[in-house]
């Protein structure tokens, strides 16, 4: 099992000595992944609800913050030197498939080979239409072909393609990613559609805990979600084990136990102890990465909770 942090670059994470202490401290640590989320541009109002918050609303929205995934990551690239750099997740319509493919390998060469791929197709319609993009109804559709572009470009001597949203012929595109035979790909999303691109385009599921649509916020209800992954890679003739599977824990961890609706303890709530039984349960059904939102308000509180579940959890996990 390997740790991760994501962060969304907003709040006290838009500070330069800020990313980097946490980055530098995290790696020391023995957290193995650093994730950073995507926003280019934030609408004043948006009438979608946000998939992954009880209120519905996104956390940048209050103050609309938001820095480029990508930069961030190829600046993590010379602040550290082992863990592995994360898009959490990158958008992919909302850039152009060729300049996105550059700035991927550009980052993967400057690491080191440190680079995972996380996508997602999105669903913040005002956003798609700041940054014209191709329709956001057709944004399935645009993921799967610039994936796909990415692929061609990263693995292809003379790479060529002719699709409906992106065509290209007579370049050359080097150097190519140190990561062979391209950076790791973690498709986002709990939807069957994004089981399916998982199954034809994915290196690993990338789902988060509490979708309401898809909550896969129990041990029983994630290994649901695995099968329902596994039977959409078997349908395309991949081997399912194949696919790593990344789970984020889309709430902080809590040393106070909470109780839910079916008065159960929540996972990463309670007792250390209790909290390496959660990590002992989600191994045994086949988690590989397990990653956690442990960003608050300040970054005193920020450090404070990821020393502490670094000591708690991480330390002693088998």
């Amino acid at each position: 099992m390997e740790f991760g942090i994501h962060i969304g670059p907003r709040g006290c994470m838009t500070t330069r000595a800020n990313i980097m202490m946490l980055a530098t401290r995290a790696e020391a640590l023995g957290y193995a992944i650093l994730g950073v989320a995507d926003h280019v541009i934030a609408p004043v109002n948006t009438g979608v609800r946000y998939p992954y918050t009880a209120d519905g609303v996104w956390p940048g929205a209050p103050t609309g913050e938001c820095m480029d995934t990508l930069v961030v990551l190829a600046f993590l690239a010379g602040c550290t030197q082992r863990i592995k750099l994360l898009t959490s997740v990158i958008v992919v319509p909302h850039r152009q498939p060729v300049l996105t493919a550059k700035l991927f390998s550009t980052a993967d060469v400057l690491s080191d080979g440190r680079i995972i791929a996380g996508v997602g197709a999105g669903w913040m319609p005002e956003e798609f239409a700041a940054l014209g993009t191709p329709p956001f109804q057709e944004r399935g559709a645009v993921t799967d072909e610039y994936i796909r572009a990415w692929k061609t470009l990263w693995t292809q001597d003379r790479p060529e393609m002719a699709g409906k949203y992106v065509s290209f012929s007579n370049v050359v595109f080097e150097p190519k990613p140190v990561t062979k035979p391209h950076p790791p790909i973690w498709v986002g999303g709990e939807s069957a559609r994004s089981l399916r691109r998982v199954a034809e385009l994915g290196d690993g599921w990338y789902p988060v805990s509490n979708n309401a649509q898809v909550l896969l916020n129990t041990p029983a209800l994630l290994q649901a979600g695995i099968g329902r992954m596994h039977r959409a890679v078997e349908k395309v003739g991949r081997d399912p084990t194949s696919i790593d599977i990344a789970y984020v824990w889309f709430m902080p961890p809590s040393w106070k136990a909470r109780i839910g609706a079916d008065g159960q303890r929540q996972m990463f709530s309670g007792s250390g102890d209790d909290m390496l039984e959660d990590v002992a349960a989600l191994k045994a059904i086949g988690v590989r990465n397990l990653i956690f939102y442990l960003q608050r308000p300040t970054i005193e509180q920020t450090m404070e909770l990821t020393e502490r579940f670094a000591e708690d959890v991480i330390r002693k996990a088998p």
